[in-house]
């Protein structure tokens, strides 16, 4: 049986370069693609972010596109905790993001609403900078 492709991941929050789970410190080494950014907002659950996609009022959110392999993958699904069914942390997703001047499809690890139901969204959409404030 073949191997999976790999795959685009964009990353928002502690996976971000520099952030408390720093997807360049995982392994399978990603290949950085580039800065980019999606249309969502964006909630604190303590010291890492969860990020709702969409909505009437959405802004930009800062991130970073990596291209990962399936191991890398499962990694990250465990660090996102997703299991099956409605109480999953977070859900997996694909989204076309700008990429440059090209649109690519990307996995995105989007909360659970139920997790930041009644909570602000953040009034910024680059959660390292906001972390660091």
């Amino acid at each position: 049986m073949p191997e999976a492709p790999d795959r685009l991941v964009f990353v928002y929050g502690t996976l971000r370069r520099g952030g408390r789970n720093d997807i360049n410190r995982l392994a399978p080494a990603p290949d950085f693609l580039g800065v980019a950014s999606v249309r969502g907002r964006l909630y604190t659950l303590g010291w890492y972010p969860g990020l709702r996609l969409g909505g009437p009022d959405a802004i930009d959110i800062v991130g970073e596109v990596y291209r990962i392999a399936p191991a890398l993958e499962t990694r990250l699904d465990e660090i996102e905790e997703i299991r099956p069914g409605a109480d999953s942390e977070y859900f997996k997703r694909e989204i076309v993001v700008g990429l440059g001047s090209r649109e690519r499809t990307c996995l995105v690890y989007e909360i659970n609403p139920e997790r930041v139901r009644g909570r602000t969204p953040l009034a910024q959409g680059d959660w390292l900078a906001f972390y660091a404030s």
